[in-house]
């Protein structure tokens, strides 16, 4: 049997739950061989809180799971068995495109998934800056100053803020964690 993904409308905050109901009942109701992969695609992302760095997870599409299946049979008629079995599991709204899901093309989830592999590797953080906003140093010994943005490196998770020092303009490297906005 062909596979192919599948988008899922789940109720918010719902997605990992449908993701774990589905992989577990995949056994037990013996559909293994139409369902291949549940995706959540989930990246990190850095904020401070209480002076701390702290990554957390963000879900890139609230509400949505993606599913690698067997749904349609050769001639695109759905295949009721695990039609039914998504749409019987709690927490799912139904698939994207109604009564005649569309697959999603597999580019589509290869680049989501390099995206997710990406913020492994680097942190994100939570808010997106720009330049010439104004932003609060809330760590190192810039403490409690404000600066405005002047560049943002975002390969290098670092922004050039200018900071008045002493009534000198200062340029000064930070990290988006040792910020916030102001």
């Amino acid at each position: 049997m062909r596979t192919q993904w599948f988008v899922i409308h789940t109720l918010s905050g719902q997605e990992q739950k449908v993701k774990e109901s589905i992989e577990k009942r995949l056994r037990a109701e013996e559909m293994s061989d139409y369902v291949r992969e549940v995706l959540v695609p989930m990246e990190r992302v850095v904020e401070v809180r209480n002076q701390k760095k702290t990554v957390s997870m963000r879900k890139l599409w609230p509400g949505y799971v993606f599913i690698d299946m067997a749904l349609l049979d050769e001639d695109n008629r759905i295949i009721e068995k695990p039609w039914y079995f998504i749409k019987e599991t709690q927490g799912v709204i139904g698939f994207i495109g109604g009564d005649r899901p569309e697959p999603t093309p597999t580019e589509d989830v290869e680049q989501i998934k390099a995206q997710i592999a990406a913020s492994e590797e680097m942190e994100r953080p939570k808010v997106n800056f720009e330049v010439g906003e104004t932003v609060k140093i809330n760590n190192g010994p810039f403490l409690n100053f404000s600066g405005i943005i002047e560049e943002i490196e975002p390969e290098r998770g670092k922004l050039k803020v200018t900071v008045n020092i002493f009534g000198r303009n200062t340029p000064v490297e930070l990290e988006y964690w040792q910020v916030e906005k102001g």
